[in-house]
């Protein structure tokens, strides 16, 4: 690393954690009912600050007098909004840090600059989550806008941290569109599960394996990724009937078993024929622990009515698979990189 872009580096480490810290409160709050714990935007009843005081709510009443207030959703919502502030705030600071830094060699500058837009963009999306009463795809976009935002934020941490410079060379190219396939696959894992989250379709099949006593029970596909719908309508709580809950359901339930095949598949093979990388060996152990714990969150989610606590780590340790899968893919492009150059 050199020594420019430490101060760089640390941040941006910082703010992959802190990513990960608010897309988890992000969890807890949509699970908490809190989404719309504040009517309006950015504020919260017209006030900087969640009402916290009798004269405050009084306010927040005469503001929105249509609006039943709980202080504890406010309070909620407000936290996730200050916490995704502050990331905001810390990936300017890196994007100018970096900026500053653009005549070193290889310096990444369409990196940070995609960052500052992807985190405008977010704030945008989490204005329309509350301006437009949760409607789901919104919120599913908001999810997966947040993935991107930690997955390029790594990658930069990558990318300034010189990752991999050390790892021997090794004809490892075979394994590049494989581990492609595997980030593609488990961004979709991840779209599914927020479509079921966005949905309030997580608690519609209460038997596992089965969905309502059936293996296979009645779908329907058309009306379940039905994603233009009204706007309008409060859609705290979902609005489709149990069928299309079911299907959705379902195809999340579906989507895992693709996931986990095709990823303890991918890593073992690279397990075995790895030689001489073993950084790869590692990275393929670690999503091969990643994927056993998120079996285990994702059948406890069903057997125990989504405890808090488990709903909450199944989306953190989705996020932290799909990072093992960003790093794998990141290590992949750098060993085959000084393989060539080897030869």
């Amino acid at each position: 690393m050199q020594h420019e872009n430490r101060l760089a580096f640390n941040l941006t480490i910082i703010a992959t954690i802190l990513v990960l810290f608010v897309m988890m409160l992000g969890a807890y709050t949509r699970l908490k009912d809190a989404g719309l714990g504040c009517p309006d935007w950015p504020g919260c009843y017209g006030q900087v600050i969640a009402p916290n005081s009798p004269s405050r709510v009084l306010l927040a009443n005469e503001a929105f007098p249509n609006e039943a207030i709980d202080t504890a959703k406010a309070w909620t919502e407000m936290a996730h909004r200050y916490a995704a502030g502050t990331l905001g705030l810390l990936i300017l600071v890196i994007t100018i840090l970096t900026l500053r830094k653009h005549h070193l060699h290889g310096q990444p500058i369409a990196l940070p600059l995609a960052l500052v837009a992807l985190v405008i963009f977010q704030a945008l999306l989490g204005k329309w989550t509350v301006t437009m009463r949760l409607l789901p795809v919104v919120v599913m976009t908001h999810l997966m806008c947040g993935m991107l935002i930690m997955s390029l934020l790594w990658v930069l941490a990558m990318r300034l941290g010189d990752f991999f410079h050390r790892a021997p060379s090794e004809n490892v190219r075979v394994f590049k569109p494989w581990a492609a396939i595997a980030i593609i696959i488990v961004a979709l894992q991840i779209f599914l599960g927020g479509w079921t989250s966005s949905n309030y379709a997580a608690l519609i099949c209460p038997d596992f394996p089965y969905c309502q006593g059936k293996l296979l029970p009645a779908m329907d596909l058309h009306r379940a990724f039905h994603f233009w719908m009204s706007t309008g309508p409060n859609y705290q709580g979902g609005i489709l009937g149990n069928t299309e809950r079911v299907t959705i359901q379902v195809m999340h339930r579906l989507g895992a078993l693709v996931t986990v095949v095709y990823l303890c598949w991918l890593s073992a093979w690279m397990l075995i024929a790895c030689r001489r990388a073993m950084v790869l060996k590692t990275i393929a152990l670690v999503v091969l622990v990643l994927l056993l714990i998120q079996i285990g969150l994702g059948i406890s989610n069903v057997i125990w009515l989504l405890p808090l606590s488990s709903a909450v780590a199944h989306n953190g340790v989705a996020a932290l698979l799909l990072l093992a899968l960003v790093t794998m893919n990141y290590a992949l492009y750098k060993i085959s990189e000084k393989y060539s150059d080897y030869r």
